[in-house]
């Protein structure tokens, strides 16, 4: 939820900018984290040329970005399963409750009209 009460990835033009923005500054922190590491990697390298260096910073960075894709991948598509699965969930249990509910008020009914004829 913001602040504002909105639930974040509400379905609406609102909702989709904010997550493709929310999603776009990760992802540049990612690229930022990913670069960071190939420098510290690359710095402890004392004997490597400039080009060797900005080459093995380039490898390291693209091999971190696609290990991220990787994962970021993964958890979407858990996400995308367990949403699917608490969708199921919900519905039999609105379907269940709406069972009882019908059968309780049946029953009052029902009750109701033995107690009249007698």
């Amino acid at each position: 939820m913001t602040d504002a009460g909105h639930r974040v990835g509400a379905p609406g033009a609102d909702g989709d900018l904010a997550n493709q923005a929310e999603g776009y500054l990760l992802w540049q922190a990612r690229i930022a984290e990913a670069e960071q590491r190939a420098r510290e990697f690359t710095g402890r390298l004392d004997w490597l040329t400039t080009s060797q260096r900005d080459e093995v910073e380039r490898h390291h960075v693209e091999d971190g970005l696609r290990r991220a894709r990787q994962d970021l991948e993964r958890v979407a598509a858990r996400c995308r399963s367990l949403r699917g699965e608490y969708e199921r969930r919900y519905r039999s249990l609105r379907l269940r409750c709406v069972g009882w509910t019908v059968a309780v008020c049946a029953g009052a009914v029902l009750l109701a009209a033995v107690s009249l004829v007698r």
